[in-house]
């Protein structure tokens, strides 16, 4: 018990980011799916079962829709589709940790992704404990938020249009972050490149997954060069 205190102690201040962007966008998250219909418990078994953050807002017209199971897949796959790449990142961090393997892999979001790239326990805390806290503790954030969302939209009436822009604005922050963390920023860069190609090639519907995949391309080809500079 003493060693599961000690790591949650040591993850909680390297969450805090995470709670105040996902008090927010969780909110915003309820605040649309109470606007159709959807009650309180929809909202927690949604961010506790599904917890895919931006995917969660394309399940919203989804739900209001004909079902279209092919089309769910299609565009699921495609809003979620860099997790394929965090996860093959996390192979080696994730490799002995038991049970709690499944737990990280399921809860690994982009801001989780971040966290667990950049903390490291302090000295004496247990490595394990220690990502398994950060993961529960960012999972929980977006329950509460969302649960928010659904209570703030039920207690006060107003117009939710362009709320979800909350998202948008919540990977700016991330990527100035990030970009001010590291000293080699052609990543990002290649990145940002890649994707406005991509999105005037095959429009805003249509180029996440293309520009996933020219981005894991390129970075591939140039892995060599890329390690030398940030060595």
């Amino acid at each position: 018990m003493e060693v599961k205190k000690k790591a949650l102690a040591a993850a909680f201040p390297h969450t805090l980011p995470v709670l105040t962007g996902y008090i927010f966008f969780g909110t915003a998250f309820g605040v649309i799916l109470g606007s159709k219909g959807y009650s309180l418990g929809w909202a927690i078994l949604m961010s506790a079962a599904v917890y895919a953050g931006a995917a969660q807002f394309v399940t919203i017209g989804l739900l209001t829709t004909a079902f279209n199971p092919v089309y769910a897949f299609a565009i699921t796959l495609a809003v979620n589709a860099r997790h394929l790449f965090y996860g093959i990142s996390m192979l080696g961090r994730l490799r002995g940790l038991g049970w709690k393997k499944a737990y990280l892999a399921f809860g690994l979001t982009d801001e989780t992704f971040s966290i667990l790239c950049a903390a490291e326990p302090p000295e004496g805390v247990d490595r394990n404990w220690f990502m398994f806290f950060i993961t529960l503790l960012d999972h929980l954030y977006w329950i509460i938020g969302s649960g928010l969302g659904i209570l703030l939209g039920e207690m006060v009436a107003f117009n939710s249009k362009g709320i979800d822009f909350v998202m948008t604005a919540l990977f700016v922050v991330i990527f100035i972050e990030q970009w001010k963390s590291q000293q080699c920023h052609a990543p990002a860069i290649i990145g940002v490149l890649a994707s406005s190609a991509c999105l005037l090639l095959f429009g805003a519907k249509h180029f996440v997954l293309p520009a996933m995949l020219v981005i894991v391309a390129v970075l591939t080809l140039s892995r060599k060069t890329l390690e030398r500079r940030t060595a």
